[in-house]
């Protein structure tokens, strides 16, 4: 099953609002290359959620809930509808996935303003080894 990462500020909208809410359109995309990754998701698929702008952490887990569709505020763009599966306690820090040396290849570590991206097997192995009660 492919994994894939997406960020999001937590002032704008957190996991916590996620959990709340359920599910929700995952919008606002514009990069070129996260919406590559947006366009890729098919329903099943899950993903990290990550907070940005200060904690710099993953916090969380969703799954795909629709295929990709054009964004109806913006043809060019394309959103997906992703509905919340876990917060995951404790976060996972960005200086801790860099501290590991085990992803210098992960589009996380390289591209740090890319809001949207695939998650590769190996980086989702170590994960679940952190969370070994969890839905990863």
């Amino acid at each position: 099953m492919p994994y894939f990462l997406a960020k999001t500020e937590a002032s704008v909208y957190s996991i916590s609002d996620l959990e709340r809410d359920q599910r929700t359109t995952w919008d606002g995309v514009r990069n070129a290359q996260a919406l590559g990754a947006i366009r890729t998701m098919r329903p099943g698929d899950r993903v990290f959620i990550y907070h940005s702008t200060g904690e710099s952490s993953i916090v969380g887990l969703a799954k795909v809930a629709s295929e990709p569709r054009p964004d109806p505020k913006d043809a060019k763009l394309t959103v997906v509808d992703l509905e919340f599966v876990s917060q995951l306690t404790p976060p996972t820090a960005l200086a801790e996935i860099k501290g590991s040396g085990l992803f210098a290849d992960f589009a996380l570590v390289r591209q740090s303003r890319l809001s949207t991206m695939a998650v590769p097997d190996a980086f989702v192995a170590w994960l679940r080894q952190r969370y070994p009660k969890s839905k990863i």
